[in-house]
């Protein structure tokens, strides 16, 4: 069954006055769940790991629609994922739903210098009935900043400032920053957080894995599976 990212995406194109064309494969063919050429598909290594938190994703205009996007991995990975399309002038009622349910406690990741200082947290507490969603601004760092800035219906919310101790891994994109990180790497760190250690590692060893069959098949490389990265997943999925 298609995940959020997927359905989200298929609503995407369905709007689209024109096709998109993703980059590589023959014809750019991909495929439909995992993004890859076929050559180099990785649907068959998708884990299957409990978690007690909860992803939501607010994603920018075009931002299901890039094969590069790593919120698709989050949603991979974690079961209760949500994802959402953002436009400044409206809101999802599903989106508010979900906000509203009490079975989570919502926080928006971000850094702490872009929120005033009472709302900002940098632990998530274990002791609580409500677990915790995560709120991740899936976009460009400028489309981030602005979904930060005018979605007035998350303000209410706690803000979780990530304080990592390591340099962003991702190559599929350049970044401003080395201390940018992108999507997925955030999911792993928040999952951390929250004590949903297996699954913060293995969505880390997983986009490991789909940086890596991603440069093989652009550099026209076949998949090997006894390197690192596919070990790694290997052992945390057994």
């Amino acid at each position: 069954m298609p995940h959020a990212v997927s359905r989200l995406r298929s609503a995407r194109l369905a709007r689209s006055a024109k096709p998109f064309l993703a980059r590589g494969g023959p014809k750019g063919l991909r495929c439909a769940g995992c993004r890859l050429i076929p050559s180099h598909c990785m649907c068959a290594l998708r884990p299957d790991v409990p978690t007690r938190a909860g992803m939501c994703l607010l994603m920018a205009d075009i931002e299901p629609l890039k094969p590069s996007n790593t919120g698709w991995l989050i949603a991979d990975v974690v079961a209760d994922t949500f994802a959402f399309g953002w436009a400044r002038t409206e809101v999802d009622p599903a989106l508010l739903a979900l906000l509203s349910d009490p079975q989570w406690q919502p926080y928006v990741v971000f850094p702490a210098a872009f929120a005033h200082a009472e709302r900002v947290v940098h632990q998530v507490p274990h002791d609580t009935l409500k677990r915790p969603l995560f709120i991740l601004l899936d976009g460009t760092w400028d489309e981030a900043r602005k979904m930060f800035r005018k979605s007035p219906y998350l303000d209410r919310f706690p803000v979780l400032s990530l304080h990592p101790d390591q340099l962003s891994r991702y190559q599929l994109r350049r970044s401003q920053t080395e201390a940018h990180f992108c999507t997925a790497e955030v999911g792993a760190m928040c999952l951390d957080l929250a004590h949903d250690t297996q699954a913060s590692q293995t969505l880390d060893a997983y986009l490991d894995v789909y940086t890596t069959r991603y440069l093989q098949a652009k550099q026209q490389k076949p998949v090997d599976l006894t390197d690192a990265v596919h070990v790694k997943l290997q052992q945390l999925t057994p």
